[in-house]
Parts: C-alpha cells; structure tokens; sequence
C-alpha cells in the first residue's frame, strides 16, 4: 500500500517524469506569451492607478500631468523592449541579464544583478496576488477582513500548479491571461468609441474632490519636480516582468532565440496598447482615487470605513453599465485572476535563476537540481515561503508593497544595457564585414539609449521611494549579494581542499587497518556487526564496550563467554556515567598512537519502520557517530538490522526526490 503522503504528492503534483522527457516541456509561443508576459500585461491593472494615487498626494489639480507621465512610461518600455530583444539574440542560452552583466562587466556586477532580480521576483509575486486579492474585494467588499489569508492561499495554490511543471501550469494560466487581454480591449475599445460618439462614461468617484496632503498644495519648482517624478517612478511599475523572457529562453521551441523576440515584441505591443488606452480612459470617466479615503470630499457616510474600487473596477463599471453588470463582474473576475496568475511570471524566472546560480557555486547546490516533474521544485518553495512570510508581514498591502518595488528591476536594466554595450564594442573590433558593423552599430545605439535612459530611471526611483521603503529592498539586495559571495568562497576552498595535487600520495595504503566494534550486549545486531567487522579481515580487532554499571557489565562479560566470541573485549571505566566521551577518548588514543593506521569503528544500528521508533533507539549511535566523524583518520561504518516493523518501508520507492534519485551527495 502505498503512503498517504505519497497518494496526496501525486495528486498535486502528477507523476514524476523522466529526465528524457525534458524536450516534451519546451514551450510554443502561444503558451510561452501568457507565461512570461503574464506580469508586465497584467501591470496595467495597477499602473494607471499609482500614477494617479501620487498626483493626487497635490489634490486634482495635478492631474493633467497623468498623460505626459504615461507617454514616458511608453517610450520607456519600448525602449526596454527593444533592449531586451538584443539580448535575447545574442544570449539565448537564458541567463539574461545576470549572464550579459557577468560576462561583460564583472562576476560582482552580475551578481548585483542577480540579487536585484531575486528580490524584484519575490515582490512581483507579493503584489501581484495582493493587487489581485484587491480587485475581489472590489467586487465582493465583505471579503475585506480575509485579505492576508486569500493572498497567502493563491501564494500556495501557484506553487502547487507550478510544482507540476512549466508547461502544465502554462496551460493552465493561458485563457485567463488571453480572458484579460481581450475583456480589456474590448473596455478600452467601447468606453473610448462612447466618448467619440459623445456619451463619455463617468467613474462612480468623478463627482468627488480630493483634499491636499498636508504640505502639498500649490506646489512649484523643485517640490512639482519630485511630485512628477514620484508619479513617473510609480508608473514605472508597467515594466516589471520584461526581462523574464530573456531569462527564459531555453523554455522555448526551437528557434529558441527568435521565438523569444517573438514574444517579447508581442507582449511589448499589447502592454502599451492597453496601459495607454487604460490611462486615457482614466482620464476620460473622470477617475479620482486618495491613498486616503478621507482626504475623498463628497464622500458619504464614514470615511474611515470606506473601501475605495480600483480604477479598472471603476472603469468597468462606467463603461459597461454598472457594479452588477455582466462586463464589470468580467473584467473584475479576469483581473483577479491575471494578477495572481501574473506571479507565475516570477515563478519561472525565480527557479531558473537560482538554477543558474547554483551551477555557478553562488546558491546551495539543492537548488540547480530539477524535481519529480522537471521543474526547479526547491527554488519554488524557496519564493513560495519568502513571499507568504512577506505578504503577512505588509498585510498583503499594495500601497506598501510597491515601495519595495522595481528598484531591482532598473538595476538589471541599466547593467545588462551597459554591458550590452561593451558586447556590442567587442563583436565591432572581432569584424571588418560593412553589412555586420552597421547591424552592430545600430544595436549598439539601441543598448546605449537602453543604458541611459533606465539608468536616469534608477537615480529617480532611488530618490522618490527611497525613504518610503526601498531602503528595504536595497538592504535586502546587498545582503544577499555578500551572501552569494560567501557561498561562492566556501565553494571554491572546498574544491581547492578536495582537489588531488599528488595522485601517489592519495593512493598509498594505511600501514594496517584496525578494527574497533562498538557493543552493549550481545544480541544478533551485535553478532552481525563482528561478523562484518571479521570479513574486512583487519589487522586487529576488538569488541569496545563502556562500563556504566556494574550488573550490566557482568552480564555482558558473561554472555560474552557463554557465546564463546573471540574478539577481545575492551572495558571502559565511566564512573560519571558518560558513553560518548570515554569512547571518543579511547579512539583518539588509538589514533595517535598509529597516525598512519587507519581505524574502523562498527556501530551496530536498528531499522526502524516508524519515525516514532527512532525517539526510542539508535540515540547513543547517533551522537556517537556525529562526534567521531571529526576524528581524522577514522571510518564509522554502520551496520543495520532490520526490525520488523521496517518491512512495510522494505520497497522501492515511487520515485526520490531529484539529488537522491541520482546517487548524489
């Protein structure tokens, strides 16, 4: 029979796969686009209205700025797309910009990069689902007080779908990301064509005014300067996601590199169309929101209890006739949706990422090896766990979540463009062609622009959140870059400690093997151990034994006669009752008294079939053998007997995790 948790594993999971089915998970364009570009499409759902949210810090005056704001957003992301479409071509092996950074910039360049990448992924799954859980209480308002719990249940419901593997949950993330898509063109499309025919829609919050915050009201000079750029900086949060596909580059079909372009110039596409007609239509319903519901004039009843609609939910609303219309439960349904989904775009690139890592010795090693269904499993607990513990820790808040946000993104922008730069510089020098040095001389144009313009990006989201929490972000960022460096060291001294410098030194022979048999009382696991110990035929062997009493020494010593061993049995003296270190003791008397001996010492150990067991027996062996593992020149080898109970645990597994499965360490 098999275990219970065995039947739950595989009714989440699936069955495991074999390593040869790998090519089967290779993604085509259709499935790859909701996969990749889940997160910077679905950006649109919240971008519009962060802008937004920071304008009115100033009250509804500043708002005509919104437009202008919007129009860089756009060029911004052109220009990262069209970035990221050099990379792709030129590093299709997946490493995106950790790969274009290291290689030519630096190792510790790449591995700021990196370390951005990492903490960015986590605060897209973090915001995305709190986004997403927002626009369900947008549609359902009772479900308010449930906010941390729902965030943390899709946390978990994604990692189980991506646990399954890329492919399978691309599958299934595919119609609600396309759901989205089309449900926003078409919103976009009727409240625009309504507002040409002359019957604009108008947003449930148009009749209200918004109150100045405290110190922001007729703002001039430096002060309107850094509002702007404020609001810039949080538009910004349109581009998040972008690079995912320029790490995910191996997931796709051949040809890998152009179908990733492909896709990135589709998902570019799509994400501009939709932010600009979401913003437009903003401005046209009149839409006006307050990270305060109580700086809203006009508001009735209590302010401190009202829950204020997204401006998608308001936009829907206004175009399609209501809160309980058919298109605005639609839209809310397919936003939700697409926004907890768009996490998956983090679940992707988070795993694959530290895989990379891994194989370069800068992250555990658990964490490059592919589970039962092919997918980095450790690394997509690993984001799971962060992100629960952080969704708790901000009460699944967006508003103060994405302070934490995109920092590490324009990071990676502004490296990968700048070492882009210097690739293009070097493939100028390795060729003489004309045709190919116009081509690089064009790319190099647009990786430069790329380079400049996020990099003026980074310093003003550096100096409009960084007070508001991306210290955090930037704190969290350098730890874990020393912390991959001290892995990386650790790493390399173990290889250069391991490493064979003299192979005839290595393989010389210990001048005699002796052998030490750990007993207690004589029993049949006692019995086997010696009988082991006999067949390594050692130059000596003695049967070792601690005196802790004296009946039970006699009676040992008995047995010991009455069974007639010819092993010699050493008694040890414990007067305060120790076993370990009288026993260690000894050993490295042994030892030192023979420094090119080699010493065996036999544990006779239980099997045991329940964990229970375990508490019960094999405690003094276990912490025998954890102290006598330091002792150099010493080997403990374990000889088990099998209780009955272990029978039932007597069978091939189903399938073992990925490291064991494949006889390693």
């Amino acid at each position: 029979m098999p275990k219970v948790t065995d039947v739950l594993k595989r009714l989440v999971i699936g069955r495991a796969r074999r390593s040869e089915e790998l090519t089967e998970t290779l993604l085509p364009k259709r499935i790859a686009l909701p996969i990749f570009a889940s997160d910077p499409l679905s950006s649109v759902a919240y971008a519009t209205q962060e802008i937004l949210l920071v304008l009115t810090l100033g009250g509804l005056a500043y708002l005509h700025f919104t437009p202008w704001i919007a129009a860089a957003v756009v060029a911004l992301m052109a220009v990262v797309v069209l970035s990221y479409r050099q990379v792709v071509q030129a590093y299709p092996s997946g490493g995106g910009s950790y790969e274009v950074v290291s290689t030519n910039i630096g190792p510790r360049a790449g591995l700021v990069v990196a370390a951005s990448l990492l903490v960015d992924y986590v605060m897209t799954v973090a915001v995305s689902v709190a986004s997403g859980v927002d626009n369900i209480i947008s549609a359902l308002p009772s479900l308010a007080a449930h906010r941390v719990l729902m965030a943390v249940g899709f946390v978990v419901l994604l990692t189980a779908m991506n646990l399954r593997g890329v492919r399978e949950s691309g599958r299934l993330f595919a119609a609600p990301t396309y759901l989205f898509i089309g449900g926003v063109l078409i919103m976009v499309g009727t409240g625009l064509l309504r507002y040409l025919l002359g019957d604009a829609p108008v947003a449930e919050s148009a009749a209200y005014g918004v109150t100045p915050k405290e110190g922001n009201t007729q703002l001039a000079g430096l002060a309107l300067t850094m509002l702007v750029l404020r609001a810039f900086s949080s538009g910004c949060t349109a581009l998040t996601g972008v690079e995912a596909v320029s790490n995910g580059v191996p997931a796709f079909r051949r040809p890998k590199a152009r179908n990733a372009a492909t896709t990135l110039a589709v998902m570019g596409a799509l994400a501009v169309v939709m932010f600009a007609g979401v913003t437009v239509l903003a401005l046209v319903a009149d839409v006006h929101v307050a990270q305060d519901p109580c700086r809203l004039t006009g508001l009735a009843g209590d302010c401190h209890g009202h829950s204020q609609r997204t401006v998608i939910a308001q936009l829907a609303a206004a175009v399609f006739g209501g809160h309980d219309s058919v298109g605005f439960y639609y839209i809310q349904a397919a936003t939700a949706l697409v926004l907890v989904l768009a996490a998956n775009t983090a679940f992707n690139g988070f795993p694959l990422l530290c895989s990379i890592l891994a194989q370069n010795s800068y992250l555990p090693r658990q964490l490059h090896k592919r589970g039962d269904r092919l997918a980095f499993s450790n690394g997509i607990l690993a984001l799971a766990l962060v992100t629960c513990l952080l969704l708790w820790g901000y009460d699944a808040n967006v508003t103060s979540l994405i302070h934490l946000y995109i920092l590490g993104v324009f990071t990676s922008f502004t490296l990968s463009q700048t070492g882009m730069v210097r690739h293009w510089n070097r493939e100028l020098r390795a060729t003489t062609e004309p045709a190919r040095r116009r081509r690089h001389h064009v790319s190099r144009a647009v990786n430069a622009t790329g380079a400049v313009v996020t990099g003026l990006v980074l310093v003003i989201v550096l100096a409009t959140k960084f007070t508001e929490g991306a210290w955090l972000a930037v704190l969290v960022a350098a730890l874990l870059w020393q912390l991959m460096r001290s892995i990386r060291r650790h790493y390399d001294r173990f290889a250069a400690e391991l490493a064979v410098a003299d192979p005839e030194t290595e393989r010389r022979l210990p001048s005699r093997v002796l052998a030490i048999v750990l007993v207690s009382t004589v029993r049949k696991p006692t019995l086997r151990a010696l009988a082991y110990a006999r067949s390594f035929h050692p130059a000596e062997l003695e049967a070792l034994t601690v005196a802790v009493d004296a009946a039970s020494l006699e009676r040992l010593e008995r047995q010991w006669e009455e069974f007639e061993i010819d092993v010699p049995l050493k008694v040890l003296q414990s007067p305060y009752r120790e076993i370990t270190r009288p026993v260690v003791e000894y050993v490295r008397s042994v030892r030192r008294a023979g420094p090119r001996d080699v010493l065996a010492v036999f544990i006779p150990e239980y099997v045991v079939g329940h964990w229970w067991e375990n508490l019960l027996h094999n405690q003094t062996a276990l912490w025998l053998k954890s102290r006598l593992l330091f002792t150099p020149g010493v080997m403990v080898v374990s000889v088990p007997w099998q209780l009955t109970s272990s029978a039932r645990a007597d069978r091939p597994a189903a399938r073992a995790p990925g490291a064991s499965r494949r006889g390693e360490p």
